[in-house]
């Protein structure tokens, strides 16, 4: 049975662009030079290029035309981990997650932009204070080797502050890591922490940052991290947002072999 019209000129398009015919950021051909080259309608060609960009092959950008996609290796984050100790990722360990794959990637983070706020409901609940309690946050952007990779922001009570951590509202980062620094000006030792994984769409700032398609098809990954303490009060919450198209995670459960550079790896 043959494929209709549109569906063999989107395979065509889709062998150029796998065999390297078409590269990365390249601009495709425009609607009346692929009509007049495939000797199809011009609703033919759009059909087309609606296929190639379900399967993630090109992007089309406003007032510019359509562009084969860059396809990003994936970096691999391992969630797991022992809860006591902190995993630092360059001078701070504000993470939402364990370790990324790949000892010859290098992370970059801009210095974090601290503020004070009050607790909307939802950061309420997971630190277990009252709404509209003061908390400070720390947001950082996070790229791998050049590619954005996460958004993160961590969130303490501000008793913190109070008690004498009052590093937590300088912009600087803190080189022993949050979680050396309440132990050693506190007493405070993080002996767990749960995670909480959701699905959403992109806000534009993330679109911004990470630059992901105008048409909303690239989701990003959010990841709440809650510490606890010795005493099973929670003291950090970290919020990391994660694009979809360059992120994936492993969770290890039991004695399992272990896997250093999973990256690129997929599931069977």
């Amino acid at each position: 049975m043959a494929y209709p019209m549109y569906r063999q000129i989107a395979e065509d398009l889709r062998g150029q662009v796998e065999s390297g015919y078409l590269e990365p950021g390249q601009q495709l051909r425009t609607e009346i030079e692929l009509r007049d080259h495939y000797g199809a309608s011009r609703n033919t060609i759009r059909d087309a290029i609606k296929l190639l960009i379900a399967w993630g092959l090109v992007e089309t950008r406003p007032g510019q035309g359509t562009f084969v996609v860059r396809k990003i290796e994936p970096y691999v984050t391992t969630l797991t981990g022992s809860p006591k100790v902190p995993i630092l990722y360059g001078e701070v360990d504000d993470s939402a997650a364990g370790e990324t794959a790949g000892s010859d990637r290098r992370l970059y983070s801009t210095d974090p932009q601290v503020e004070i706020q009050k607790a909307p409901a939802s950061i309420a609940m997971l630190l277990q204070i009252a709404e509209g309690s003061q908390v400070i946050s720390r947001h950082q952007k996070r790229s791998i080797d050049n590619t954005p990779w996460s958004m993160q922001t961590s969130f303490y009570p501000m008793g913190f502050v109070l008690k004498g951590a009052d590093r937590l509202i300088q912009a600087d980062d803190i080189a022993i890591g949050t979680m050396k620094y309440l132990e050693q000006t506190l007493g405070l030792k993080q002996v767990g922490y749960r995670d909480w994984i959701t699905v959403r769409t992109a806000d534009s700032t993330e679109s911004s940052f990470f630059s992901l398609p105008p048409d909303g098809r690239v989701s990003v990954f959010e990841v709440f991290r809650t510490a606890y303490d010795q005493t099973g009060t929670p003291m950090r919450l970290t919020v990391t947002v994660y694009p979809t198209d360059r992120n994936q995670f492993v969770v290890n459960v039991g004695d399992v072999a272990d896997a250093k550079d999973e990256s690129g790896i997929r599931p069977p």
